[in-house]
């Protein structure tokens, strides 16, 4: 059985984000082009460009929430791939209410498994708890 069609979104998404923070917003137009290299389907790689492209848009919002639920680690110290899993997670908490945000935690904790370190999917849930938890 083949991935998801959104949890493939939210790997191409992921990488393009990562893309983004270590290259620069300068990258963004190119993007396009990324998501028809490693994607055939339509529908996923404009869900894939829908979501990085209102992360990027959103980013001084979903950095600042993220800065504030970090406890005991400062933004800055994370690592790009962290950065961009908790951003797109962030994003789709605060702007994508056709997602439940167990379905958002979840899937974030997943790519912090497949594509970071072993702490980073305890880190993440943790981090996207506080996010929740803030008042609107």
């Amino acid at each position: 059985m083949g991935v998801d069609k959104r949890t493939r979104a939210r790997e191409l998404a992921l990488q393009a984000l990562y893309q983004l923070d270590v290259q620069g917003p300068e990258l963004l137009e190119q993007l396009p082009e990324f998501f028809v290299e490693w994607e055939q389907n339509d529908s996923i790689r404009k869900l894939a460009w829908d979501w990085t492209k209102g992360t990027w848009d959103n980013l001084a919002e979903c950095d600042q929430l993220i800065a504030a639920s970090t406890i005991r680690w400062q933004f800055s110290r994370l690592s790009p791939v962290d950065k961009g899993i908790l951003r797109l997670a962030v994003y789709q908490l605060k702007f994508c209410a056709d997602i439940p945000p167990k379905v958002v935690m979840n899937e974030a904790i997943e790519l912090a498994k497949k594509f970071s370190t072993d702490k980073s999917g305890p880190f993440v849930n943790g981090v996207l708890d506080a996010v929740l938890k803030k008042p609107k």
